[in-house]
């Protein structure tokens, strides 16, 4: 049986002509790590919103553990759990107070709460601080506060949003070994975010959704592997009045250059030498070299080239053709696809 199934799922609102869910249909295997991933608006937090029972769906059913979570909301709920982004903690109690709460709400007996509450609070660090107001803590503390609130009733899936949003560095990593320690205990994590790095860290498998469809599930590696290339080039470019598009069209047409992005347009990186690096330079860059992540200012434009030869083999045509273009290069990284170029090639890179 799998922990998670949703089978046709249709959502429409009143005001919205367009279904904010459009038959959408995946399951997620016992003690996996499931990530759902799209663009704002694209239908994932109705979907665990429907899963969780806080949202009624128009048409089509959800599972978790073989339990509808329509005709059994009740029995539903005694076998899932909810992270939020937001903090939803009770002010008024203190952090131990806030775990007790949740597991009586939930059922669970006075004593094995009260020695529940004392192992989960151990095992989140949060022991010394359990007598503590909750408006008293930091971001972190409160999320690792409502991990430990949701494991209070054994939940058997988990749904995490947005994990380790605005958390400092140390408290992500936190957050992150406790979801791979979930996962040890076989329960089924599921959760949303835009975190590409952390989905292709924590996630078995991902689904990306978009205008409420799945687009694509797999695992990580093998989305990547879906692109064309196994190689990426990244070149910024001053463009010396030659048209973006006319360079786009260019640097495609190369033997081995198997698709182009045009990534943004703009200017050089702060920072970057006045007339660009010489070619000689821009060549001997390798792998090692940092991304051009910058947006750059006007009259430069980024590139991304895709590609299956060997970089050194690509890069000497990439400088000659843009140097025959009168265009000279301010920025240069060699790559490979990463999950986030599955994700913008899935569903592009318009705001939302």
């Amino acid at each position: 049986m799998n922990a998670v199934e949703v089978i046709e799922l249709v959502k429409r609102y009143r005001k919205n002509p367009k279904p904010a869910v459009d038959g959408l249909s995946f399951a997620v295997e016992q003690g996996e790590v499931f990530g759902l991933l799209g663009p704002n608006g694209a239908g994932k937090t109705t979907t665990v919103g429907v899963l969780t029972t806080r949202v009624l769906p128009t048409g089509g059913r959800a599972l978790v553990h073989g339990v509808d979570v329509v005709a059994n909301a009740k029995r539903a709920r005694q076998l899932l759990a909810v992270v939020p982004q937001r903090n939803n903690l009770d002010r008024s109690l203190s952090i131990r107070q806030n775990l007790l709460f949740h597991a009586a709400y939930h059922g669970v007996p006075r004593a094995e709460r009260t020695r529940l509450a004392d192992e989960v609070l151990e095992r989140m660090g949060l022991a010394e601080r359990a007598g503590s107001k909750v408006d008293l803590v930091s971001g972190g503390q409160a999320q690792r506060i409502m991990i430990a609130r949701a494991l209070m009733h054994r939940p058997r899936v988990m749904f995490l949003d947005e994990p380790a949003t605005g958390l400092d560095p140390q408290a992500r990593l936190f957050v992150h070994d406790r979801v791979a320690e979930l996962r040890g205990q076989g329960v089924t994590v599921v959760l949303t975010t835009h975190d590409m790095d952390e989905a292709e860290k924590l996630c078995d498998r991902v689904g990306i959704v978009d205008h409420g469809s799945l687009l694509a599930i797999d695992t990580p590696q093998a989305l990547t592997r879906t692109l064309p290339g196994s190689t990426t080039v990244s070149v910024t470019a001053r463009l010396g009045g030659t048209e973006t598009a006319r360079v786009e069209a260019v640097l495609g047409a190369l033997e081995g250059v198997e698709r182009v992005e045009r990534v943004n347009a703009g200017g050089p990186p702060p920072g970057a030498p006045p007339g660009g690096l010489p070619p000689g330079l821009a060549a001997a860059m390798g792998a090692g070299a940092p991304a051009a992540t910058r947006a750059p200012a006007a009259g430069t434009a980024q590139y991304r080239l895709y590609t299956g030869h060997e970089a050194a083999v690509v890069l000497p045509a990439v400088l000659r053709a843009l140097t025959d273009e009168s265009c000279e290069v301010t920025d240069l990284s060699i790559g490979t696809p990463s999950l986030e170029d599955v994700f913008i090639h899935l569903t592009g890179r318009e705001l939302r």
